[in-house]
């Protein structure tokens, strides 16, 4: 769970950091940059307690709850839910 963990991790991180550098929309703003430290800090946290299933829980979540607003906000582009 680990292993998986830290890729899944890696894959958010990476993605958020990519799309908030390359955005052409504007300037990156501190929110944008608040995001990518908000999931590292929760990455972080969980390595406090020095249990690696923590992490590699955290991670894994964190990597279905992004992909799957990516899957449902482009199956479903118009709806009011995903205003971006």
């Amino acid at each position: 769970m680990a292993v998986l963990g830290a890729i899944c991790f890696g894959l958010v991180i990476g993605w958020i950091t990519y799309r908030t550098l390359r955005r052409r929309e504007g300037a990156v703003g501190l929110s944008d940059l608040a995001t990518v430290l908000a999931a590292v800090g929760g990455g972080a946290v969980t390595a406090l307690f020095d249990v690696p299933e923590v992490f590699g829980a955290y991670a894994v979540g964190l990597a279905v709850g992004f992909f799957g607003y990516l899957v449902v906000a482009t199956l479903m582009p118009d709806s009011k839910w995903m205003d971006h």
